[in-house]
C-alpha cells in the first residue's frame, strides 16, 4: 500500500528508498521500460498567499533512478526521453522530445519503440510499463475516433469515447507487435485503470453506473475499475474471475513469474501486500486472494471483507454495504445499524491497518466537498436538510412559469404555455459569490437568445440592472454557452427567460461555480438518459 511510504495522495513525491517493482525485477536480469504518466517525483507545496498549490520536480525521483533503464515520460506533448519513437537511443540521455499528436498516439509508439528495441535482444527479459494519460483532461477531440462516436452525445462524452476508442486501437498495435516478435503467448499484459471517472466540473463525459460515487471516493464508483490479465501460454482466457483482486497483486504476481526472490534480506523491510494471483487464475488454489482489503485516502478510509465494505468518513460516522447487492452503496441499504457488531469489528481492523501507515491514524475533518458528494450520489446515511415539500412539475429544483417541464431524451425541456406570457425556469436556495459562471448546454429549434436574471441576499425581488444575455444557434444541434454573473452580493436565486417565440429549449446541463470555486450543477442526461447514451 502506497501508504505505507507516505504517498496519501497526488502531489506527494515518493520517498527515494522505496523498493520499486523494476529494481526488484533487475534482480532477475529484466530490463524495465516506462512510457507516459509519471508523477512520483512531483511534489505539491503550499506557497503562503496563494490559492493553488506549486508543483516542483524532485529530480532523484525520476524513472531512471527508480529501476526504469529505458524511459519516455510525459503527459501530454512533451516527454523525457531515452530512446526515440523510431527505436534509436539518445545519447544524452535524458532528452527533451515535443509532439503535437494525440498523447495517446505518442505513448503507444513509446511502447511499440520500446519493443523494438527489445526484439533485436530476443534472449533479454523485460517488464515495460505503459501509463495512458487517458481518459482524463484536458479533453480532446482525436481523430479518426472522435468522428466514429454518435453526433447525438454530448461533446465531452464523444471525447471521452474517442480517447478510450485511441487506448483500445493501442493496445491493439502492441499486441500485433508482440505477434510479430514471436512473444504474444509469453508475455503477461495487465490492463487496469486506476479510478472511477470523474462526475463534475471538469469533465461530465463519463458514467460509472450502476457503481455510485466518482474519482476521489471510496465508495465502489470510485475504486472498482477494469482489471484484465492475458497470459495466453499460461492462463487460460476466457473466464471471469469473481474474487476481489486489488493493483497491488501486480507487483506480486510478475515477480513470483520472474522467479524474483522476495525474501531477500535488503527487502525485508518492504515487504509487499499484493498477492500472487498466478495458482488462482490456473485453477491450482481455491478460495479467495485477500481475506481484507483497505484504502485510505483523502479523509476518507475503508476496509473491505467480501461481501462487506466499510467506509469511515472522516469524523463524520461510518457506512456499511454488501457490495454484491446491485448499487448497493446508498443510504437505505446502510448496514451500520442492522450490523453492529460486524460494524465494530470491521472497523477494528481499520483502526489496527491505518496506525501502521505514514502518517499513521484513522483520517479525520471530512471536507463539506466530500459531504456533499456521499449526499449527491446517494450513498450516505447523513440526515440530509430539511427540503421544502415537492412541487409538481419540477425538476432538481428547477420550476418552471408560464410553461411544463419534462426529461425527454435526456435533457430538460421547457414547453410554453400558449397565450401565457414568456416561459421562464427559476432556481431558489442558491448561495453562490460573484463573479459566478454560468454553463449550459442547450439547444432549440425556434429562438436562440434568453436573459439571465437574478436576486441577491435582502432582496425580495429581481432588480434592475441584475441581468445578462446568452444567444445560440438554433437547430438540432447541441451549444455550450457560457456567462459571467457580477453582483456586488451573493446570488440566492437564478431566472433564465427565453425569448419570445422560442419552442421547446432543452437543456442537458446547467452549472454554475462561484469566486470561492463553490459549484452547483444540474446533469438532465443522467436522470432520464437518451438510449445511446
Amino acid at each position: 500500500y502506497q501508504n505505507r511510504f507516505g504517498v496519501e495522495h497526488n502531489g506527494i513525491a515518493m520517498q527515494s528508498d522505496v523498493v520499486t517493482l523494476p529494481e526488484r525485477l533487475r534482480d532477475a536480469a529484466y530490463i524495465s521500460g516506462i512510457s507516459g504518466k509519471w508523477h512520483l517525483d512531483i511534489e505539491e507545496r503550499r506557497v503562503p498567499g496563494e490559492k493553488r498549490a506549486k508543483s516542483r520536480g524532485t529530480p532523484d525521483l525520476a524513472p531512471r533512478f527508480q529501476g526504469f533503464e529505458e524511459y519516455f515520460t510525459g503527459f501530454l506533448q512533451d516527454y523525457s526521453a531515452s530512446f526515440g519513437l523510431d527505436g534509436s537511443g539518445f545519447a544524452d540521455a535524458p532528452r527533451a522530445v515535443h509532439d503535437d499528436r494525440c498523447r495517446v498516439v505518442i505513448q503507444t509508439e513509446a511502447t511499440l519503440a520500446f519493443l523494438q528495441r527489445r526484439d533485436l535482444q530476443p534472449s533479454q527479459p523485460w517488464f515495460h510499463y505503459l501509463a495512458y494519460m487517458a481518459p482524463h483532461v484536458p479533453s480532446e477531440s482525436p481523430e479518426p475516433w472522435f468522428s466514429e462516436t454518435p453526433s447525438d452525445l454530448p461533446k465531452e462524452r464523444r471525447q471521452a469515447l474517442a480517447l478510450i476508442a485511441a487506448i483500445d486501437d493501442g493496445v491493439g498495435r502492441i499486441r500485433a507487435k508482440l505477434e510479430q516478435m514471436g512473444q504474444a503467448k509469453n508475455t503477461l499484459i495487465f490492463f487496469i485503470g486506476d479510478n472511477g471517472a470523474p462526475l463534475g466540473n471538469s469533465w461530465d463525459g463519463s458514467i460509472n453506473e450502476p457503481m455510485r460515487g466518482q474519482k476521489g471516493m471510496l465508495s465502489e464508483g470510485g475504486i472498482r475499475v477494469p482489471f484484465l490479465v492475458s497470459w495466453p501460454g499460461s492462463i487460460p482466457g476466457g473466464q471471469v474471475y469473481d474474487k476481489p483482486v486489488i493493483s497491488l497483486d501486480v507487483a506480486a504476481t510478475v515477480c513470483a513469474a520472474a522467479g524474483v526472490d522476495l525474501a531477500k534480506k535488503e527487502w525485508a523491510s518492504q515487504p509487499l501486500d499484493g498477492v500472487d494471483l498466478l495458482p488462482f487464475l490456473t485453477g491450482k488454489k481455491e478460495g479467495a486472494p485477500h481475506e481484507t482489503l483497505y484504502w485510505r485516502w483523502m479523509a476518507q478510509a475503508a476496509i473491505q471483507e467480501f461481501p462487506y465494505k466499510l467506509i469511515s468518513l472522516g469524523g463524520k460516522g461510518n457506512l456499511l454495504f454488501d457490495v454484491t447487492i446491485p448499487e448497493g452503496e446508498q443510504a437505505g441499504k446502510d448496514l451500520v445499524q442492522k450490523e453492529p457488531e460486524l460494524a465494530a469489528r470491521l472497523e477494528a481492523k481499520l483502526k489496527a491497518w491505518t496506525a501502521e501507515l505514514d502518517p499513521p491514524g484513522m483520517p479525520s475533518n471530512l471536507t463539506d466537498h466530500h459531504v456533499e458528494l456521499f449526499q449527491e450520489h446517494g450513498i450516505s446515511a447523513a440526515p440530509a436538510a430539511p427540503k421544502k415539500p415537492d412541487v409538481p412539475g419540477t425538476i432538481q429544483g428547477w420550476i418552471c412559469r408560464n410553461g411544463t417541464l419534462s426529461l425527454e431524451g435526456g435533457a430538460m425541456r421547457i414547453t410554453p404555455t400558449a397565450d401565457a406570457g414568456r416561459a421562464f425556469i427559476a432556481h431558489t436556495g442558491l448561495d453562490l459569490v460573484s463573479p459566478v459562471d454560468l454553463t449550459m448546454r442547450l439547444r432549440s429549434r425556434a429562438g436562440a437568445r434568453a436573459s439571465i436574471s437574478w436576486r441577491t441576499r435582502g432582496q425580495t425581488d429581481f432588480m434592475p440592472g441584475q441581468g445578462a444575455e446568452i444567444a445560440w444557434t438554433p437547430g438540432d444541434s447541441w451549444e455550450d454557452v457560457s456567462v459571467v454573473l457580477t453582483s456586488a452580493e451573493p446570488i440566492i436565486h437564478l431566472r433564465i427567460t427565453p425569448e419570445s417565440g422560442s419552442r421547446e429549449v432543452e437543456f442537458q446541463f446547467i452549472e454554475l461555480r462561484d469566486k470561492n470555486g463553490r459549484t452547483q450543477s444540474w446533469r438532465f442526461y443522467s436522470l432520464n438518459p437518451a438510449p445511446t447514451q
